[in-house]
């Protein structure tokens, strides 16, 4: 015996021809007030709050303590200076150390008065 075909689940949407005409938009509103604002409400655009100074993060100095674990460290610069350390007196020594690379770092030391090479 063999077994009756299966109903089609999905109906199949015919395609078109040629080519659909574009809906146009609506027309908006004045621009005036905006809809759904509470009376007394400004509505003024403000500057935002978090604007930066101009500064950002040149170097990062990441330290991992976990209890009863090793402690590992780890020092990055945009400079291309990437240092890790593990264990407890090496982490002491890269934590030095990238204090002492803020001073050297090509990145933020000042290219004023600097000989050519």
């Amino acid at each position: 015996m063999s077994t009756p075909p299966r109903p089609r689940l999905k109906s199949l949407t015919p395609t078109p021809d040629g080519p659909i005409p574009a809906e146009l938009a609506p027309a908006q509103a004045d621009l005036g007030d905006s809809k759904g604002v509470a009376v007394g409400v400004p509505t003024a655009v403000r500057p935002d709050p978090q604007q930066g100074d101009g500064r950002y993060p040149v170097a990062w100095l990441t330290i991992c303590t976990p209890r009863g674990a090793t402690p590992t460290a780890r020092s990055t610069c945009l400079c291309g200076r990437d240092r890790r350390a593990f264990g407890a007196r090496k982490v002491l020594a890269l934590i030095t150390e990238h204090a002492g690379h803020r001073e050297h770092c090509p990145l933020r030391a000042p290219q004023e008065g600097r000989t050519a090479a």
